[in-house]
């Protein structure tokens, strides 16, 4: 069954560029050309990827991704942005973006992003989805509590709203405590082998994950390891 997808693009020659590709691929292709019109077809039937241009009439791409997210909505969204607007990228990731492109973009790479996006979310037939193969219920480190298979966490009895990467960073984190785990590990493991973004997302995810952390108490906390990458500290209680 081919996957759907939906653009929101208010641009008609890159909305028809991008439907035209995509189909070409395969993939069935809705198209909304504002914010509005686009959350409510996206909330009015399942996608299997959403691609959102951020510059929209009526309602913002940050906004119609705040919402989705807040209604619980975990469909892999493609944010596009202006070249340089580094500004974009930082709050679409942390507004639970999957990945981002740039305008102008080619083609292959359009397509490659889409791709790889799809293969780490979606589970391959005959396999349940990846949250349904985490076999313990809850994890517990010092006062932290995660659910895998709610994607929900606690800290000190305070729950924690965590967008889905950032709860997929902490879990990785989480099972290996005191240990030093690279970028590239959490990129790998977290994001796929086959991702094309840089390691910039990753820093965007934990510096987030870190702050809100810190925003509950002080006794589970993220290290940098300068040159190389993150590690689970916890305190012990006096």
């Amino acid at each position: 069954m081919p996957h759907n997808i939906l653009v929101i693009e208010d641009e008609p020659t890159l909305s028809r560029l991008l439907t035209y590709n995509l189909s070409q691929e395969g993939y069935t292709v809705d198209t909304a050309d504002n914010g509005s019109d686009g959350l409510a077809a996206a909330t009015g039937r399942r996608y299997d990827l959403i691609v959102l241009d951020i510059m929209l009439p009526g309602l913002s791409g940050f906004e119609v991704l705040t919402k989705l997210r807040q209604q619980g909505d975990r469909t892999p969204i493609i944010i596009l942005t202006a070249r340089n607007a580094e500004n974009d990228v930082v709050q679409g990731l942390k507004l639970g973006a999957d990945d981002y492109m740039t305008k102008p973009f080619g083609v292959a790479e359009l397509l490659a992003r889409v791709s790889a996006v799809l293969r780490r979310t979606q589970p391959k037939d005959g396999e349940p989805a990846a949250v349904e193969t985490v076999q313990e219920k809850v994890i517990s480190v010092g006062d932290l509590r995660i659910y895998p298979e709610k994607y929900e966490v606690a800290l000190g009895g305070e729950s924690i709203v965590l967008r889905p990467k950032e709860f997929e960073v902490l879990l990785y984190l989480v099972q290996r405590p005191g240990m030093v785990v690279t970028r590239d590990d959490l990129m790998n493991v977290v994001w796929g082998f086959d991702y094309v973004g840089g390691q910039r997302t990753v820093d965007v995810h934990v510096s987030s994950l870190r702050k809100k952390l810190e925003m509950n108490q002080q006794s589970v906390q993220i290290d940098s390891i300068r040159g190389v990458g993150y590690k689970l500290v916890v305190s012990k209680k006096p």
